[in-house]
Formats: C-alpha cells, sequence, structure tokens
C-alpha cells in the first residue's frame, strides 16, 4: 500500500503528512547545453526538443525566453494536451483538434502517448513526477534538463553564435542588475510562483491560510515594487527574467488561482492596479508573451486534472474577458479612478 502512494502522482501532498504542506519535488535532470569545445551537450541548431505544456507556468517560460532569443529555428517544441490524470501528461491523439501550436502526437516517438514515456526510455526505473518542461536531446535521444529555472538561462546566451545581431543583444539577465534580480527570485519563486500551489494543494485548514496569507503579502509587495519602478517592466525600462517568471504566474490568477487553488483575499484586475497593467503591457504589447498565452489549456488543465479539488471537473465561465484590454479597467476600479481625478 506505500509503494502504490509513493508512486501516485496525484497525490499532490504526501497522505501521510499531517501537516498539510504541499513539497514541490525537486527536478532530476540538470545537465546543460554548453557552447564551448567537447561539451556533452553542445550547443546545435535543430538538436534540441522541448517539450511544454500550455498549462504550465514553468514551461511557459521556456516558451516565452525561446520566442523572446529568436531560438524558433534552433530549439523546436511539442505540447502536451491539458488534461494530466493517473499517467501524468499525455500527448494529443492523431486527429485530436486541441489549441495551441503544436499540440500534436509526439513527433519524434510514433509509440509514445504520454511524456512519462520519455522519462522511462532515459530511466526504466524513474519513479518521480513526469514535469514540463523537458528538454530532449534529439541526437542523443536523452533528457538533458526538465528544470526551467536553468532551461530558460541556457537559452539566454548559449546560442547567441547562432543568431543575428539584434536576438544576440536580448539580454534578460544584465550583470548590472543580476543582484537585484537574484533577490526578487529568491522571494517570488517561494512566495508567489510556487505560493499560489502550497495555497491550493494544502490539506489542512492551518497550511492553507498560513500560505495563502503569505501569498498576498508578496503580492502587495510585488505591486509596490511596480509602482516604485514607473514600468512598463519590473525593473523600469528593461525588460528582464523577472517579467517571465512572474508574468506566467500572474496571467493565470484571476483565470483559475482566484477561485481553483482558493487564492480569492483579491483579484489582479481589481485588487492590483500596477500589477495589472504590467501584465497587460506584456500580453498585448509584446507576441512572445500573448502568443504562448493559451486559455483553453489553463483553465481546462487544473480545473478538470485536480480531481482532488473539483470532483466534477467543472471549468468556470469566467473570469470574462479572461484578460481585459490596456485601456479598459473593471467597471469598480474604472470609477475609482475617475473619483481620484475629480
Amino acid at each position: 500500500m506505500a509503494t502504490q502512494e509513493k508512486k501516485d502522482i496525484l497525490n499532490w501532498v504526501d497522505p501521510k503528512d499531517k501537516s498539510g504542506e504541499f513539497k514541490r519535488q525537486q527536478s532530476v535532470f540538470r545537465d546543460f547545453i554548453k557552447n564551448e569545445p567537447g561539451a556533452e551537450f553542445p550547443a546545435e541548431k535543430g538538436r534540441y526538443h522541448l517539450y511544454v505544456s500550455y498549462a504550465c507556468p514553468w514551461a511557459h517560460r521556456a516558451l516565452i525566453v525561446r520566442k523572446l532569443k529568436g531560438l524558433e529555428d534552433i530549439i523546436s517544441y511539442t505540447s502536451v494536451h491539458w488534461e494530466m490524470l493517473e499517467k501524468g501528461w499525455r500527448f494529443p491523439k492523431s486527429g485530436e483538434e486541441v489549441p495551441g501550436e503544436n499540440t500534436t502526437p509526439d513527433p519524434l516517438h510514433d509509440d509514445y502517448t504520454h511524456l512519462s514515456d520519455i522519462y522511462f526510455e532515459n530511466n526504466k526505473d524513474y519513479e518521480g513526477r513526469y514535469t514540463v518542461p523537458t528538454l530532449y536531446d534529439k541526437k542523443q535521444k536523452r533528457i538533458v534538463n526538465n528544470e526551467s529555472s536553468e532551461i530558460i538561462r541556457m537559452m539566454y546566451h548559449t546560442f547567441d553564435d547562432l543568431l543575428p545581431e539584434k536576438f544576440k543583444n536580448v539580454d534578460l539577465l544584465p550583470s548590472d542588475l543580476e543582484k537585484r534580480i537574484e533577490e526578487t527570485n529568491e522571494w517570488t519563486y517561494n512566495e508567489i510562483n510556487n505560493g499560489v500551489y502550497k495555497s491550493g494543494f494544502a490539506t489542512t485548514q492551518e497550511a492553507y491560510e498560513k500560505n495563502v496569507k503569505t501569498l498576498f503579502k508578496a503580492l502587495d509587495r510585488a505591486e509596490e515594487d511596480l509602482a516604485k519602478s514607473g514600468g512598463p517592466f519590473y525593473l523600469g525600462d528593461k525588460l528582464t527574467e523577472l517579467d517571465v517568471r512572474l508574468y506566467t504566474t500572474i496571467i493565470r490568477f484571476d483565470a483559475v488561482y482566484v477561485q481553483h487553488f482558493k487564492c480569492n483575499i483579491r483579484d489582479i484586475r481589481s485588487g492590483y492596479p500596477h500589477l495589472h497593467k504590467w501584465m497587460r503591457n506584456l500580453y498585448w504589447n509584446n507576441d512572445a508573451f500573448k502568443s504562448t498565452t493559451e486559455f483553453t489549456h489553463i483553465k481546462n488543465h487544473y480545473t478538470k486534472s485536480h480531481k482532488q479539488i473539483n470532483p466534477f471537473s467543472i471549468t468556470p465561465v469566467g473570469p470574462v474577458p479572461d484578460i481585459l484590454p490596456l485601456d479598459q479597467d473593471v467597471p469598480a476600479v474604472a470609477a475609482a479612478v475617475r473619483t481620484t481625478k475629480q
């Protein structure tokens, strides 16, 4: 019985853990693509493939950076279906129409039906979660890395020798801002990116309340930072890794985290004017963010895959629209702004 519990990937919190706390699994595959002689995984055009999910914020990071750095012809990708049940992420079946570019059966393995097949190809005794993004070496038929924070940093400069000047000059981790970025990453990851999961997957009232309160204190802090920065980006006029990493959580917040993960102290569109404006600027004014955001995957995945939270798999209709236009706020916010100006 203990073995079955250990292998059940739908147990987001260990049933034996009385704290009720969600504890994220550490990524297992941690090799690196390098642009240097004799590298085990050298930087080559067409050699690497990304397996992603449009639903997953961690995979979404990789898709955004791939596009920002102009790597579309260098690193190919496939998105899994939004459904993730007992066997983990599955690929769409042949003829199954699912929105989103490259949401197809596995193009590299005709007989693979689930992402887990790729993990077992690398290790037949693998017992961890089958996570996205997964960076795969087509030549060696090996997983290079499945840690999103490392995958996106590999893309920053490793392939620069293969890129035109305009993409070489895209620097999401400039040296003069690196210390600030690392310090901000520390709390935004633990308290916001992972905080929504620690709130939503909690199995005790105490764990939920502790984490959801921490989450909203961190959102308040991010709101203050954006108010001071003057925008349009987190650090002012420079698009950096901070924008990529925070965006993928904030764009999902009103759509799923408010209701599905009970992160409902406030929503973004009515409770955080600077975060809301920042998020909409990234979505509407930068195609790397907009074209990689698929609300159908986002809303269906969480509400139809997490049966322990939503056993009838009912997907809420709202919020409507999924994201507001740049020049439109919810009525209460618009009214408040008018009153302030009078």
